[in-house]
């Protein structure tokens, strides 16, 4: 079965919810993303992209996803439409890792996200062992710049 790597810094980070969506999906630990940032994207509420932003980093789940599991995530992501996918690298324990990342296809206003979405992130990063510090500094950020 041929496999890819992909990288998730949103709700995909949720191990439970990967098992659900991806059922082949292995994952292989973490890494980041460097020189982008995570924010919260939407026309109501906010869902998660990155931008590129010098000297910020991003971290990621690192998974191992099926043709099948990919198929699932375009799905999810409303892929061509909401999310496009784009081929990147990561730092993942000192090496380069070349894999896929969902990123939104036009640009929206920032916006806070919803509560059980900010929940299923947060509960991602504890699944992945990364620091929550990352991700709430990254929820402040975007709320600082929400335009009312």
């Amino acid at each position: 079965m041929k496999k890819r790597i992909y990288f998730a810094y949103g709700s995909n980070l949720n191990h439970a919810q990967m098992a659900r969506r991806c059922p082949d999906a292995e994952f292989m630990g973490t890494g980041y993303i460097e020189d982008y940032t995570l924010v919260f994207k939407g026309m109501h509420k906010g869902v998660a992209d990155i931008i590129p932003c010098p000297k910020s980093r991003v971290p990621v789940g690192v998974w191992r996803i099926s043709c099948a599991d990919e198929r699932s995530l375009d799905i999810y992501e409303g892929y061509p439409t909401l999310y496009g996918k784009r081929k990147i690298y990561a730092d993942f324990g000192g090496d380069k890792l070349c894999g896929m990342v969902y990123i939104m296809a036009r640009d929206y206003p920032l916006k806070m996200p919803f509560e059980d979405y900010f929940n299923t992130i947060l509960d991602g990063y504890l699944d992945c062992g990364i620091d929550t510090e990352y991700f709430f500094e990254f929820v402040k950020n975007t709320a600082d710049n929400v335009s009312l």
